[in-house]
Formats: C-alpha cells, sequence, structure tokens
C-alpha cells in the first residue's frame, strides 16, 4: 500500500488510536478468511452463487455454520459455508481447526505491499495447499 492508501484508509476506518489499528486489522482479516472460503465453496461447486446457468452439479449451498476462531488479534467469528451433500472440507480454516495464528500475518503483509487478492490466493496455495478461486 502507498502512503496515500493507508491514510485512506485510516480515514475511512476513522482510525484514532492503537486500538483502532488492531480492529481493523481483525476485521481485515476477518473479510480476507470469509472471501477466502466462498472462493473455495464455488471451486467446490463449480460455479458461483445465483449462477444457476453453470452449475453443473446435484449439491448445491447450504448455509453457513459459524465459527469462532483464535488468532493474534483475538477471537474472529466467520461464517463458514455448507453443501447439501455435505461434501465440502473447507481448506483455509479446516473442520474443528479454532486457531488460525500466523496466517493473518502473512495475509496483511501481502496487503500491506499491495499485492492483489489473486496474488494472495496464489501465495496461500502454495504455502499451504490451499486451492481457491481467485475471484
Amino acid at each position: 500500500m502507498s502512503k496515500e492508501q493507508i491514510k485512506q484508509w485510516i480515514k475511512e476506518k476513522n482510525i484514532k488510536s492503537v486500538d483502532d489499528v488492531q480492529s481493523a486489522l481483525k476485521d481485515l482479516f476477518a473479510d480476507t478468511i470469509q472471501e477466502m472460503l466462498e472462493a473455495e465453496i464455488e471451486s467446490s461447486l463449480g460455479y458461483a452463487k445465483h449462477d444457476m446457468k453453470n452449475k453443473r452439479t446435484t449439491n448445491s449451498r447450504n448455509g453457513y455454520s459459524k465459527k469462532t476462531v483464535r488468532s493474534e488479534y483475538g477471537d474472529v467469528d466467520i461464517q463458514v459455508p455448507r453443501d447439501r451433500e455435505g461434501d465440502f472440507e473447507p481448506n483455509i480454516v479446516k473442520k474443528h481447526q479454532s486457531n488460525v495464528t500466523g496466517i493473518e500475518d502473512q495475509i496483511l503483509a501481502l496487503y500491506a505491499k499491495g499485492v492483489s487478492t489473486r496474488d494472495i490466493q496464489d501465495h496461500l496455495q502454495q504455502l499451504y495447499g490451499i486451492e481457491v478461486s481467485p475471484t
């Protein structure tokens, strides 16, 4: 991120204290994990949400399960997508995994360098074997 982008982000998030920074980073981490989970289920099912035209499976989305994971930024609530047939196995936050310490440092470091979401997902795939769609 450039200095101007950081200034804009601080202004958008109304950051005035270290606690505000911590909270904003926690939100950024949660949003990133959530988007990656959405990309994983899309990749698993083979079609985007509401894209019935490209659906080539009998399996479909079936809501979400709430999950709280521990990170360096505190407890983070995420919504893990489910599928009707129960075949979906998330990779970024595996079933029964409750601690994601370490992943957030990688994500935030890449964001700070201005790395695109696609490149972040490629990086995590190389490190953790996580295969997700870049969209």
